[in-house]
């Protein structure tokens, strides 16, 4: 009778939590990485200074 409970619980609760953090955690990195790289590749450029 546990193991049901068990299942339920991880498809219902830990699933999507960990769904959303890792969503969180990619889409932080992605932005870094794309600021980053868009900086290296138009340093010099007065837009850089105004989108700080």
């Amino acid at each position: 009778m546990i193991g049901p409970i068990i299942i339920i619980v991880v498809l219902l609760v830990l699933i999507p939590v960990g769904v959303c953090v890792t969503g969180g955690i990619v889409a932080a990195g992605l932005g870094w990485t794309l600021k980053e790289s868009g900086e290296a590749s138009h340093e010099g450029s007065e837009l850089i200074e105004l989108n700080t």
